[in-house]
């Protein structure tokens, strides 16, 4: 497809593609050295119905889809199109569900069993999730979290009934994936998108009923890029709190955002003795880097948590000035 569509307009969609899918593109590409005409003129024609086909299912679902393309193309090559789309996109379980309103979501998930709810968030947007944890009983979030931090791959037939459960109650539509969700990052996703109160409260809990995945968790929600959405107040709180030596350290590989960010919160003359430190202090290893970049973030989420600084959160985090 992209050899059809020329260099110029194939490096445009390369723009939006991971490194080793570029990668893996740019080796067929080299290795093909001529495409027929008939190939071409089908590839472009297979891509041009899975195009029309994903948009019909984003206005009215697979049923929509298929009866539209069964009105254009007939009943076989409509199917034909349907699972060439559900093949080559993987769109996940509960796609319709990421385009409804939470409070449905959180209707129908009222009273389930707390691994039933952790499966449906796992596989909801995050900020959709995030919003459902909290109007949750404070007595199950935490539950609920831990859940979906250990869960696994689920059972196809167990996510399907759950769908077609959620489906019918919603009254929407749905594809099938099996794809593996859950885990700690996802959690970690959630937990950024609730309240403060939410997010403690169910952190806590974790400590208690398995202090690992808590401490686990607590690493992943603030990294030390993420030091560019504090406000400036906040940095030159940092910036006195932690190890000049660490700093230094940190700041070897650091983005130049994180850098800007930091040197913008110093004095002129400590910037400049940063700078020619950091200019003189040799190789270092990657294993310190992370080490000092690790110790700057437990400083900082130890700031946030006593109220020193406010590490900026979803799910109504207001801040009174």
């Amino acid at each position: 497809m992209l050899i059809s569509l020329g260099p110029d307009v194939s490096a445009e969609v390369m723009k939006h593609l991971s490194e080793e899918e570029v990668e893996q593109l740019s080796l067929e590409i080299s290795a093909t050295q001529k495409v027929d005409n008939e190939v071409k003129n089908e590839i472009i024609q297979q891509f041009h119905q899975i195009a029309i086909a994903q948009d019909y299912i984003s206005q009215g679902g697979v049923g929509y889809a298929k009866m539209v393309l069964e009105k254009a193309f007939g009943e076989e090559e409509a199917m034909r199109i349907i699972n060439r789309l559900t093949s080559s996109l993987q769109v996940k379980p509960f796609d319709f569900a990421r385009k409804a309103d939470p409070n449905q979501i959180l209707n129908f998930l009222q009273g389930e069993h707390p691994q039933t709810i952790a499966l449906v968030l796992s596989y909801l947007e995050p900020e959709q999730a995030g919003q459902i944890l909290s109007a949750l009983e404070e007595d199950v979030q935490a539950d609920i979290a831990r859940r979906i931090a250990t869960m696994d791959s689920t059972p196809p037939d167990i996510v399907s009934e759950i769908e077609r459960v959620l489906e019918k109650k919603i009254s929407s539509s749905l594809i099938e994936d099996y794809t593996q969700t859950g885990g700690i990052q996802a959690v970690v996703d959630v937990l950024n998108q609730v309240d403060r109160s939410t997010e403690r409260t169910i952190l806590d809990t974790l400590e208690i009923q398995d202090p690992e995945l808590a401490e686990e968790i607590k690493k992943r929600m603030f990294i030390f890029d993420d030091i560019v959405i504090l406000d400036d107040r906040a940095i030159q709180r940092v910036i006195r709190e932690v190890d000049n030596e660490d700093l230094m350290l940190a700041l070897r590989v650091a983005s130049d955002e994180v850098k800007e960010v930091i040197f913008r919160n110093m004095s002129k003359r400590m910037e400049e003795t940063f700078k020619e430190e950091m200019e003189y202090m040799g190789p270092v290893r990657l294993r310190d880097v992370e080490e000092a970049q690790s110790r700057i973030v437990a400083t900082i989420r130890r700031l946030d948590e006593i109220g020193e600084i406010v590490i900026a959160r979803g799910g109504g985090d207001d801040i009174i000035v």
